[in-house]
């Protein structure tokens, strides 16, 4: 029997969070050591009722760790237009049972990482909590083995301004220290949660089809998500960028395309507040280029970009954890 791979995630938990926690709290090959939550897609306290919730829904004994309340610098902005009031599309669920654990989200991730060497970190939020573990914790980043970020637009349009993807937007100051940290960062991006990858009415079907309360749970709590998302896109159906994200931590060869780059998010425009930048021609150590990304080329640390996700196994996984 393999020993399971120790997971700590990070997350503003809305609707696609919760899916995404569900899957990896069914993965029977993963320990998910410790939750931390942020404010994001709702305020931070939400965040942690919505973990809680979700994770009692799944029977799972997992500490969850309430963390930053607003970004490094920026006002706080959140994205109940997209999730609904509560993040979980205002279906009134129950308070849950239990309360969060009493340490902080900040101290909670450097005592994992510190405890579980090798640990794969995925986050799906902005980056808030990572930043200031980083800041109090330099170190910790060389003992991390995975870090998957769901989060940016590469070289694409982003879902929140032209140029930016949400969580990355909210704290871009954040997302610069984690991506200039030396941590081996996976990004994946928003664009691969679209097209292909939105679930339809034919998988809708299949999973109420799987009569369970997580089933019915994962579409419920995501209602105000696809309205949101057809008016945003134009597109129906269910995006789930954060179980996307998800599924290429539990298994990266759901990934079909991608390859590694110098990358940084822009913070000082207005225009492109959260740009995710990625050096995706190789040219950043050009003598042009050089002075504006030395601070990233000095940590020798690329970072590992999914360009493209094989659909039918994606969802696949998503099938498996609901059923």
């Amino acid at each position: 029997m393999r020993v399971p791979r120790a997971f700590l995630i990070d997350t503003d938990t809305a609707s696609d969070d919760a899916v995404a926690l569900i899957m990896a709290l069914r993965a029977p090959d993963v320990r998910v050591v410790a939750i931390t939550t942020v404010a994001g897609n709702v305020p931070v306290l939400q965040s942690t009722r919505n973990a809680l919730y979700t994770v009692e829904l799944c029977g799972a004994n997992v500490p969850v760790y309430t963390g930053a309340d607003k970004p490094l610098l920026r006002t706080y902005q959140n994205a109940t237009w997209f999730h609904g009031r509560d993040g979980l599309g205002e279906h009134n669920y129950p308070a849950p049972r239990q309360s969060s654990a009493s340490a902080h989200a900040v101290d909670a991730i450097i005592e994992a990482i510190e405890a579980n060497p090798g640990i794969v970190i995925v986050t799906l939020a902005p980056l808030t909590n990572l930043a200031l573990a980083l800041a109090k914790k330099p170190e910790i980043a060389a003992k991390v083995g995975r870090c998957v970020v769901m989060g940016g637009a590469p070289c694409c349009e982003g879902n929140v301004t032209p140029a930016a993807e949400y969580n990355i937007w909210v704290d871009p100051e954040a997302a610069r220290i984690v991506m200039r940290s030396g941590l081996p960062v996976e990004l994946v991006g928003w664009h691969l949660s679209r097209g292909e990858a939105v679930v339809r009415e034919d998988d809708i079907a299949r999973i109420l089809g799987f009569n369970n309360p997580l089933a019915k749970f994962a579409i419920e709590c995501n209602s105000h998500a696809r309205r949101a998302y057809k008016v945003q896109t134009g597109e129906d159906g269910i995006s789930l960028p954060d179980p996307v994200a998800m599924s290429i931590a539990l298994d990266p060869t759901v990934g079909t395309d991608w390859s590694e780059h110098y990358l940084d998010v822009e913070i000082q425009s207005e225009l492109t507040r959260g740009m995710t930048v990625v050096d995706r021609l190789n040219v950043a150590a050009d003598d042009r280029n050089q002075a504006v990304w030395a601070p990233v080329l000095e940590k020798k640390c690329k970072a590992k970009v999914y360009w493209t996700i094989d659909s039918r196994r994606w969802k696949e996984a998503l099938f498996v954890a609901l059923r």
